[in-house]
């Protein structure tokens, strides 16, 4: 009895640990469904993982790892819609603006939005393909015709063009969706000084500044329209003001200095030009404006070493050239001025055609 005992749970055990059910094809399907999407599941979790690790990638402004993370997101989920536009977004600021725009040629063709066009716009601008940037703004402002920065940027693309009538249409429409837009004031004003409307431009630059106090760039366009004016006193005022909120904004000293050679304080400019050099050496024009400063103080030599190193910094200077001429020409060196003069000429300096006209 004990044996048969055994024999039937043996038996029995057997069929419980080996033996399968025969599935039907509907109940096969329904299991390989509920493992694709498990499976599916699991990779657009990696997805989204993968794009969260961009946005703080792209947020620590490291655009090629955010660009990395994206394109790892979009391979997991093809049709991860935020990640081709987050994608794109960072290579804009990556300045990559070709593989920006391909990347949104597709992202429009799956889901086209004014954002998408916006971000497309930039793309095109950065490369310079302004006829394609404008195709997409206008596209941008009939889809979100309420995003302050699709009509600013527009404006850009206008201002870039030297349409300013344009540009400042696209300025006050920005400003009329947002009264505070400091950067549209400021271009707005941009546009009237590059239209000779010098007071429109201080009123808009001035509204600039109340909205943003912090913006020093702001104030040097004031200075320099005054500068523009012939209002030497309230120039100075304004670059004080800039270098107030910035202590190292090099343009405001640059610019002091060139209001102090006006009102001829050589001394007091060839300082504020040395300042400026101080903190950007690489920029040319205070090199330029610092060989004026000391040809003025009757130093030509140390201003034919300024004019040289301008030049050395822009091959194609042609005021730098034609200045370190007039210095030559006080240091007796008359076949370095006419070669001076010469070159700016080329480079197309009307004032160089006259010097030049001493030379054999």
């Amino acid at each position: 009895m004990y044996k048969i005992s055994l024999l039937l749970a043996l038996v029995f055990m057997g069929l419980g640990s080996w033996a399968q059910p025969e599935l039907t094809d509907k109940e096969k399907a329904y299991r390989d469904s509920i493992a694709a999407l498990n499976e599916s599941n699991e990779q657009m979790a990696q997805a989204q993982e993968a794009f969260n690790e961009g946005i703080s990638k792209f947020q620590a402004k490291n655009y090629a790892g955010a660009i990395s993370s994206y394109i790892k997101a979009i391979e997991l989920a093809p049709d991860f819609i935020d990640a081709y536009y987050n994608k794109a977004v960072a290579e804009n600021e990556y300045q990559k603006y070709e593989n920006a725009a391909a990347t949104l040629d597709k992202l429009i063709k799956m889901e086209a939005s004014g954002k998408a066009h916006f971000q497309r716009a930039l793309a095109y601008q950065g490369m310079k393909d302004y006829a394609k940037s404008e195709e997409d703004y206008i596209a941008a402002t009939k889809m979100d015709a309420n995003n302050e920065k699709v009509w600013y940027n527009y404006g850009t693309l206008m201002f870039t063009q030297k349409d300013y009538k344009s540009a400042k249409e696209k300025f006050k429409k920005a400003i009329s969706i947002k009264n505070d837009f400091a950067f549209a004031y400021n271009d707005l004003g941009s546009c009237y000084r590059m239209m000779k409307l010098y007071p429109e431009a201080i009123a808009e630059y001035e509204k600039a500044a109340k909205y943003n106090p912090n913006l020093p760039f702001v104030l040097n366009n004031i200075g320099s329209v005054y500068l523009k004016m012939k209002k030497y006193p309230e120039a100075i005022m304004s670059y004080n003001r800039a270098i107030s909120i910035d202590a190292n904004f090099h343009l405001a000293y640059n610019n002091r200095g060139v209001v102090l050679m006006e009102q001829g304080k050589y001394q007091e400019a060839l300082n504020d030009f040395e300042k400026c050099i101080s903190i950007k050496d690489d920029y040319a024009p205070a090199y330029n404006n610092r060989g004026t400063a000391h040809h003025k103080l009757e130093d030509y030599k140390n201003a034919v070493k300024s004019f040289t190193k301008a030049i050395s910094l822009d091959p194609n200077y042609a005021s730098a050239y034609c200045n370190r001429g007039i210095s030559k020409e006080m240091l007796r060196n008359d076949s370095g001025a006419c070669a001076d003069w010469a070159k700016a000429r080329e480079l197309g300096s009307d004032a160089a055609a006259a010097y030049q006209s001493n030379c054999q």
